[in-house]
């Protein structure tokens, strides 16, 4: 009787204080506020028959600081890689991500939101900050003395080339007087201006001649063994680029004098799409001698949907041979590249584009160039984003990037091709695949 009267009055007692246990729910604090922390205060009640815990919340208020401070630079470079970390320069508050970066594709005015961390609480605070290009426009190719025919038209853009980082039409201007119909030595002044008012300027002088010299080529020719003897070490292997300027090339006896690897040129574009004349000879030849291969193309298009057909086409052409080195995009129609309406963005975006569709079919690309324009066209992305073949036509090479390849001569010799070949050294230690 006892023990009922107990277990009646328990169960009355449950029925009072919730003593199976209660879900506890939370919401957000406000809308400025995306989230907000929870505090729990215990209250023990004991008593003879059983033991109940009371449990309730309190949140801390989310409201911004009144004394905020979150200031960040007036102006950032057009292009520039920058984050949050690096635009804010003075605050009092931590941000939630610092590593945000800021869009700086354009010039003009931008606003961000940042987002930061007060009293437990996050919110966003809106700044503006201006993209401005203070960068001139690099020259290319300065002219010095270029010869000009007497009584034929007359344009500086003939003569010199220049390129801007952020216009793809920066203007060029000149002073000093010429006349092309008579025979003279013009000292001229130039200047390039991009829409942004950046400039450059320059002296040169134009030879206004009765005729025209053909250029007079005295470079020496260096035979390929001296060439292996010169550079031979460990962790290197020879090769050569050929393209239908060599002709017929006896591959045999091109790998007997030494040679690991031929890259070869599969087509060319100017106004349309072509195929090398020795192509599908070179390939197979080459292939069946057991030397490893690629391939080149050399490209004069300022178009990214433009290189990308060139990859597929490349791809097709190549279908049924297996390539050991890697497909190489070749620009370098440098001397006027003002003519071509890029910007030094959009050139890096164009091989971007063709590397892309290069790996989307299938295979690995490389960036061809000279040290002058991997020094001022290519930017360190592009340049770390697949191998370089660097061309530098030097007993030592003072460039100081990363290239997996070096084109160190255009002026070899070696058993199988009759004239010159260019001559090539891969490192090993340098990923090309």
């Amino acid at each position: 009787m006892k023990l009922k009267y107990i277990v009646m009055f328990s169960a009355a007692l449950c029925l009072l204080t919730g003593c199976g246990g209660k879900k506890v729910s939370t919401s957000s604090e406000s809308a400025k506020a995306s989230s907000s922390t929870v505090t729990t205060t215990v209250t023990t009640t004991t008593t003879a028959v059983s033991t109940t815990t009371a449990v309730t919340t309190t949140k801390p208020k989310c409201d911004p600081p009144k004394d905020l401070v979150l200031k960040g630079l007036d102006s950032v470079e057009v292009y520039e890689d920058i984050s949050l970390d690096s635009f804010i320069t003075e605050k009092n508050v931590d941000l939630k991500d610092g590593s945000v970066k800021l869009n700086t594709s354009d010039t003009g005015v931008f606003e961000v939101e940042v987002p930061y961390i007060y009293n437990g609480c996050e919110f966003t605070q809106k700044l503006q900050y201006s993209v401005m290009d203070t960068t001139p426009p690099v020259v290319l190719n300065a002219g010095w003395e270029p010869n000009h025919k007497v009584g034929t038209p007359f344009d500086l853009n003939d003569y010199v080339g220049f390129a801007d980082n952020f216009d793809s039409n920066p203007v060029l201007t000149f002073t000093g007087d010429i006349d092309p119909d008579k025979v003279g030595l013009y000292p001229l002044t130039a200047t390039v201006t991009d829409s942004s008012g950046n400039f450059t300027t320059w002296d040169l002088k134009i030879c206004v001649l009765n005729e025209v010299p053909r250029p007079v080529d005295d470079n020496p020719r260096v035979n390929y063994s001296d060439f292996i003897a010169q550079y031979n070490r460990d962790g290197v292997r020879f090769g050569i680029d050929v393209s239908a300027w060599q002709t017929d090339v006896d591959y045999n006896a091109v790998k007997a004098a030494g040679c690991s690897f031929v890259i070869i040129r599969v087509g060319y574009f100017y106004s349309e799409i072509k195929m090398d004349d020795y192509f599908r000879e070179n390939i197979k030849n080459a292939t069946e001698a057991g030397l490893d291969v690629g391939v080149y193309f050399y490209t004069t298009d300022n178009t990214q949907e433009g290189v990308r057909e060139h990859a597929r086409w490349i791809a097709e052409q190549v279908k049924g041979y297996e390539l050991q080195m890697p497909v190489v995009f070749d620009w370098e129609e440098f001397a006027n590249f003002q003519k071509y309406h890029m910007s030094i963005k959009d050139i890096n975006d164009v091989y971007m584009a063709f590397a892309d569709e290069v790996e989307k079919c299938g295979y690995k690309a490389m960036l061809y160039s000279s040290k002058n324009f991997l020094n001022n066209i290519w930017n360190e992305e592009t340049k770390a984003s697949h191998p370089v073949w660097l061309a530098h036509f030097i007993d030592e090479t003072d460039y100081d990037g990363e290239y997996a390849i070096w084109q160190a001569s255009a002026y070899g010799h070696i058993p199988g091709i009759n004239g010159d070949v260019d001559m090539d050294i891969q490192y090993l230690d340098k990923k090309i695949d």
